[in-house]
């Protein structure tokens, strides 16, 4: 699932290059009855009213919030979309394609023209189109169908059924490490990694992002939260900004599906400390350990078995 990082370096994108723009059409092809009656696009009916509230709009700013891109329009109203485990947006120029034996076809009809980025395999499986003004298409490549396309009236976005029960950024400039602690507090008797991916205690952060904080700070990730001591919190902290901060100069990560709004890799895949590099040395200056992969939650987990030690061990 794209985190924190990603979602910026979408959000990045997205304003050099949408803000400004009209929407003169959209697009989508899911359709489930399993999603009937939800506010959600994936509700054909939903879709109807969203596709006549966002037409003739205009992109005034995109932001993010969480895990969630949010493209607020003039007609104060925002169009939130949560691209979930492999859904990422893309921008450019898009070519409408029906096959001439099953007009009706729902496989791809999408077709990029430019930039070449986006014939990435990766790409493909596209589910819903903003097309703007200026001929180019907003695009989004979701294989799972899992992403998550709304719209909330503006003022009250923030205290929507989708945002209002996210904890606080942690890259703000006051987040400080005392809010930090305290957010940790809420779920002492916790194991550390559940407690940093739960996006009610701290926004953003998932699978990749807590293995590589927690290896920075010396924490093992099944530590319980109680057992953490402040110097080790503070370590953490401080791993945590760093960490994210650094994914997005990187411009994410790409083990997975994700692309940036041109359809191109991020870097950060190759600058991993723990995650993925299961039996690999730890590359932590002295440290003569070898990262191990267990199950935790039901996702693989990556630490150091020497620098990163259950207490009492």
């Amino acid at each position: 699932m794209p985190e924190l990082p990603e979602v910026q370096t979408t959000v990045n994108g997205l304003k050099q290059h949408i803000v400004g723009l009209r929407i003169s059409d959209v697009w989508s092809n899911y359709d489930s009855p399993y999603f009937a009656g939800s506010l959600t696009i994936k509700d054909p009916v939903y879709f109807r009213r969203f596709k006549k509230d966002v037409l003739s709009a205009t992109v005034i700013s995109v932001e993010r919030r969480a895990k969630n891109i949010l493209i607020n329009l003039n007609n104060e109203s925002t169009i939130l979309v949560h691209m979930k485990m492999t859904g990422h947006l893309l921008y450019g120029k898009y070519a409408f394609e029906t096959s001439a034996k099953d007009p009706k076809r729902k496989k791809d009809p999408w077709q990029p023209i430019e930039p070449d980025s986006l014939k990435d395999p990766f790409n493909r499986h596209v589910r819903f189109v903003i097309s703007f003004s200026n001929g180019r298409h907003l695009a989004l490549s979701d294989v799972r169908k899992f992403a998550k396309v709304t719209l909330i009236s503006t003022d009250i976005l923030h205290d929507s059924l989708h945002l209002n029960t996210i904890g606080p950024e942690p890259l703000e400039s006051d987040f400080t490490f005392k809010r930090f602690d305290a957010r940790l507090e809420l779920r002492p008797h916790g194991k550390i990694k559940q407690v940093l991916m739960d996006q009610s205690i701290i926004a953003g952060i998932g699978n990749i992002y807590a293995d590589e904080s927690l290896w920075r700070a010396g924490i093992h990730p099944l530590e319980h939260v109680e057992n953490v001591p402040p110097a080790k919190r503070k370590a953490l902290f401080d791993a945590i900004k760093k960490t994210l901060a650094r994914g997005i100069d990187f411009g994410g990560d790409s083990t997975s599906d994700y692309r940036n709004v041109l359809g191109e890799k991020g870097e950060f895949h190759e600058h991993h400390y723990a995650y993925q590099k299961t039996g690999m040395k730890c590359e932590k200056p002295g440290c003569k350990g070898t990262i191990r992969r267990i199950v935790l939650g039901g996702r693989g987990t990556h630490y150091c078995d020497t620098h990163q030690v259950l207490k009492g061990r």
